[in-house]
């Protein structure tokens, strides 16, 4: 890496920086490579340690870099594609289905999932817990939500608890005749338990993935899927439109 002047320039240092370490990340350095240190790159550089490790943690934020304790800064691979949605609408836990089911629970909702699925606060659903692993990396946690009147043929005995219990409540699901399914993406930061599943800190970015599943009228399932904004690229089927909505800000009276 060569050196670079930043002190005149009127952008930010460390977003200047970012930009000289993304082109000696692209011709340098490969995928996997340890980092000098940062006493190495801020000399190299000729800024501050903070103005470096702000333009790190930026680069981290991005899926460049991977920052882990008693090995250092290293070179991310690339983002891996992940699909999201198919030219055809199907019920989750089909042979296709890329989740891995963890639990099912009866309990209460979030609110905003209640009115979703049109039930009282307070009232329980089934929640089916289901991760995602590419090359052998977790990249995705979901909570599935789902009325009890959707499977009315669960048995307890059969299926009391776990990934038996899971996938016992998507078959049942699957009996009823799917109408359409309709998903949102926005970016949103990790919760405590999603950061645990993701291997990722608190706060860090993801996109979260909103699907309602829709049968006999009305939303009978809803998905809420965190996938990790550092390492995925959300795609979607050949058939699959993209619609883009905006809040206009309101004008000053």
């Amino acid at each position: 890496m060569g050196t670079t002047q930043v002190d005149s320039l009127p952008e930010p240092k460390y977003w200047h920086l970012r930009t000289v370490l993304t082109e000696a990340l692209d011709s340098e350095f490969t995928v996997g490579e340890i980092l000098p240190n940062e006493r190495d790159l801020a000399a190299r550089f000729g800024v501050a340690r903070a103005t470096l490790r702000q333009a790190l943690e930026q680069l981290e934020l991005e899926g460049r870099l991977q920052r882990r304790r008693g090995v250092g800064t290293t070179v991310a691979p690339p983002r891996m594609g992940v699909a999201v949605g198919t030219s055809r609408h199907t019920w989750p836990g089909t042979p296709d289905d890329a989740w891995d089911p963890a639990d099912c629970v009866l309990e209460t909702p979030p609110a905003s999932v209640a009115g979703a699925l049109g039930v009282h606060p307070g009232d329980a659903v089934y929640t089916v817990r289901r991760s995602r692993v590419t090359d052998g990396q977790p990249v995705a946690a979901e909570q599935l939500y789902i009325l009890p009147s959707s499977v009315p043929g669960l048995s307890d005995v059969d299926a009391p608890s776990g990934p038996a219990r899971a996938r016992a409540v998507l078959r049942e699901l699957q009996r009823l005749e799917l109408e359409r399914q309709e998903s949102d993406v926005e970016l949103g930061s990790a919760r405590a338990e999603h950061a645990k599943a993701l291997d990722r800190l608190p706060g860090a970015p993801v996109l979260v993935v909103t699907t309602r599943y829709r049968a006999d009228g009305r939303t009978t399932a809803l998905s809420v899927a965190t996938y990790r904004a550092d390492t995925c690229r959300l795609t979607f089927g050949d058939l699959g439109g993209v619609e883009i909505h905006h809040q206009a800000h309101p004008q000053a009276s």
